[in-house]
């Protein structure tokens, strides 16, 4: 069936700055008042992932107004303090130092980027700020002996070899790589790499895309060229949106598929018909389909902010709020930073209504490694 549906749609288109005072402040119980607790989180809501920022707002927003109108947490409501970052690593830790050092936040949250996550994760683990779901599937960011970081989502190399499997398994072996000239997508291509040789294939060609798509038109000389069965996109954000809609220009017939960061909510509507057909793995539930507990209770309380309109990214972050809440609950009213990551470890097999998180595992912890496989239809929404 997903063959059938990817391939008919087609044609339809920092070092740590470590001052006394700043690991002082880390170790203090900042963040936290009797009657409220503030998690904070660095991110794009301008730049080229601005549409990842906007969407991680929404989801936050949407479940700490449905945990806060039950009472909060403990007895304490959760509030949200986010940052700008532009999707620039060096402003993701200029910011999250400057939250440690205010005082202003009792945990991270949900920080967008592979690049910005390997700035800050030196910060996390010098500091021991709990930080719940980095918003990255990069395996760098996964290593033995990290305390203090709790992912929830699959990562890119689960991701990547989903769906190469897949494709490789329809009878597409000539596939063409694109990937952001950045640490994110060096990664991801190293994980398609190894994916492809795994199934005994190699790729016809690895074309790599300013993140400000720039060298779009090279680009898609390049992949043109190498006449591919299909394209994999190691891409995410607004230069998605570019190479998606001038590859299907080129060729309309040319599958393309990609990870579930590809796209963002806005970038779907760009690109309108052009999307059509587009193969993308999931890490989470389809957000549209209210078959899951946790998606209904996610629409419910989008709704209840005056959203109508839902998106994997705010999904996302509504689950790794709710993951965060329960760290908090278990860790009790007389919560501190090392209860509450000794309370996020102890997490098992913890059901939201369809979607599970178990940090049962030793460090690195890892809550999830669903991934699941969507075709777009021409509305912008996962088919069948």
């Amino acid at each position: 069936m997903f063959r059938r549906r990817f391939l008919s749609l087609a044609p339809q288109l920092a070092a740590l700055a470590a001052a006394p005072a700043f690991i002082r402040n880390a170790y203090a119980q900042e963040g936290l008042s009797a009657k409220a607790v503030t998690i904070g989180s660095s991110g794009a809501l301008s730049g080229p992932l601005a549409g990842f920022g906007a969407d991680l707002k929404l989801g936050v927003e949407a479940a700490m107004g449905q945990i806060n109108a039950k009472g909060g947490v403990n007895g304490r409501t959760l509030q949200f303090q986010m940052m700008d970052d532009a999707y620039v690593p060096q402003r993701t830790s200029d910011n999250v130092k400057k939250m440690i050092g205010d005082g202003s936040v009792f945990a991270l949250m949900s920080c967008i980027g592979t690049p910005n996550n390997a700035a800050i994760v030196p910060l996390i683990e010098e500091s021991n700020l709990p930080y719940v779901a980095p918003l990255t599937g990069a395996s760098s960011l996964r290593k033995p002996g990290m305390r203090n970081v709790f992912h929830v989502r699959a990562s890119y190399t689960d991701e990547t070899q989903r769906l190469v499997q897949k494709l490789v398994g329809m009878g597409i072996k000539d596939l063409a790589i694109v990937y952001l000239d950045n640490g994110f997508g060096k990664e991801v291509l190293a994980d398609a790499v190894q994916a492809l040789q795994a199934q005994g294939v190699k790729a016809v060609a690895q074309v790599a895309l300013a993140t400000d798509g720039k060298n779009l038109n090279e680009v898609v000389s390049q992949v043109s060229a190498a006449k591919p069965g299909a394209v994999l996109l190691g891409t995410a954000g607004a230069a998605s949106v570019g190479v998606i809609a001038a590859l299907k220009k080129a060729s309309p017939m040319l599958p393309v598929a990609g990870l579930s960061v590809t796209l963002t909510a806005d970038g779907l509507k760009s690109l309108g018909a052009a999307g059509s057909g587009l193969a993308l793995t999931m890490v989470f539930p389809d957000p549209y389909r209210a078959k899951t507990q946790v998606v209904r209770d996610y629409q419910a309380a989008m709704r209840a902010i005056g959203q109508q309109e839902f998106s994997l990214g705010s999904l996302e972050s509504y689950v790794n709020t709710r993951v965060l809440a329960e760290g908090l609950e278990r860790a009790g009213r007389d919560v501190t930073r090392a209860k509450l990551r000794t309370a996020l470890a102890s997490v098992q097999k913890f059901d939201l209504g369809g979607f599970s998180v178990d940090y049962a595992a030793a460090s690195p912890f890892v809550g999830s490694k669903f991934v699941d496989l969507g075709v777009l239809g021409a509305g912008g929404r996962f088919i069948g």
